[in-house]
């Protein structure tokens, strides 16, 4: 169940879900951004060629470049598991292997795709954050020219992490220099991407193309779009084999004006990074209303659209009766809770007083001592 703020209605073409239930599970679950509706009418007009030689994408070409450099080249695709793939892919002979976060997307998430899609050995290594250094990414990056050895010739780090950790320019210049000089090349798993820019205050280049990332699966899904990720080769002397990849991985779309338009909405104006600042904005609320709570700790940064928590699982239990989110670490009653580019400080508010109160109700001296109300 989650926060219902209004009645659903059903048509027998028409809308069949609660438009009023609110959760905190996933920024998968929101909605797309009004802009975005309007971009995808807007293309819906006449007929354009099929398989990306149209305008729309054409033009993505254009505001890519604006962004990322007079090199980048963008190939849109579905979803991010088949970015991923992709991206990693045109780094990588047969016998590639990639050094990865243990807690990387790629390594816990993808149900092996990169593995049994791609043929890619992944080399997890723990971290205390989420985040790679080149002490860390040195763990794996070992065995070149031994034949009974996976090749690691690719790191793949992601921004903003799985626990919500954001690397800075200097941190992402420092692996990839020392990644190529072991001959290797740098990947980056941008899913929010753009919360990262916002919570770093920069240009999307300053992490990317600047500080020597080779190849950039970028996000808009969990930004406000419909559907569709992209695969960005910042260097396109990279980009001879991925438009024959991106057919064999079935991530080549036949109607690619409608996931290209969305990009050019999204990057054309400042709408990426207005969805994406709402969002981290929405979690500092969010952790301002709870870290002030008897019986909540907060267990990560907040750098970016999530609050990690820990707090008593019946507490959560309780929680749940109104909002979805998900655990991350049960054993710890480590929990995590995601803002999108649509969260409302109502919905804040709504949940920060649910974890009042079911903190309050497992524990009755705990909930309310050291809280302000929200502003």
């Amino acid at each position: 169940m989650s926060q219902r703020r209004g009645t659903g209605g059903a048509s027998k073409h028409g809308r069949v879900h609660d438009p009023g239930v609110r959760g905190f599970a996933s920024d998968n679950y929101a909605g797309v951004h009004t802009e975005i509706i309007d971009a995808v009418i807007a293309a819906n007009e006449g007929h354009v060629v099929a398989y990306g030689e149209d305008e729309y994408t054409a033009r993505l070409q254009d505001v890519v470049r604006g962004h990322f450099g007079p090199t980048a080249a963008a190939f849109p695709v579905f979803n991010g598991t088949g970015a991923n793939v992709l991206s990693l892919q045109t780094l990588l002979p047969r016998w590639g292997a990639v050094i990865c976060a243990e807690s990387a997307h790629i390594n816990t998430d993808e149900n092996g795709a990169p593995e049994r899609v791609g043929g890619i050995k992944l080399l997890p290594v723990p971290t205390p954050d989420g985040k790679l250094t080149p002490e860390l990414v040195d763990q794996e990056a070992w065995g070149w020219n031994d034949e009974h050895r996976a090749q690691p010739l690719a790191v793949s780090i992601t921004q903003t992490t799985e626990v919500g950790t954001c690397y800075t320019p200097e941190e992402v210049r420092r692996i990839a220099d020392h990644v190529h000089s072991h001959g290797m090349k740098l990947h980056m798993d941008g899913a929010r991407v753009a919360n990262a820019a916002a919570h770093l205050n920069a240009p999307l280049s300053a992490f990317t193309t600047d500080a020597g990332v080779d190849v950039l699966s970028f996000g808009g899904t969990k930004n406000g779009l419909l559907y569709g990720e992209a695969v960005i080769i910042l260097d396109t002397t990279e980009a001879q084999s991925i438009k024959h990849l991106r057919k064999m991985d079935m991530q080549l779309a036949s109607k690619m004006r409608f996931v290209s338009a969305q990009f050019v909405a999204l990057l054309e104006s400042d709408l990426w990074h207005r969805s994406a600042s709402h969002a981290n904005q929405m979690a500092k609320r969010l952790r301002r209303g709870i870290e002030c709570i008897d019986g909540v700790s907060i267990t990560r940064p907040t750098q970016s659209n999530g609050v990690f928590a820990s707090l008593p699982t019946e507490a959560a239990d309780i929680i749940r009766r109104d909002f979805r989110f998900y655990d991350w670490d049960r054993a710890t009653g480590e929990v995590r809770w995601m803002c999108s580019f649509d969260t409302t400080d109502a919905d804040v508010d709504a949940l920060i007083s649910a974890i009042r109160g079911a903190i309050a109700e497992v524990g009755p001296q705990r909930g309310h001592d050291r809280c302000p109300k929200p502003a």
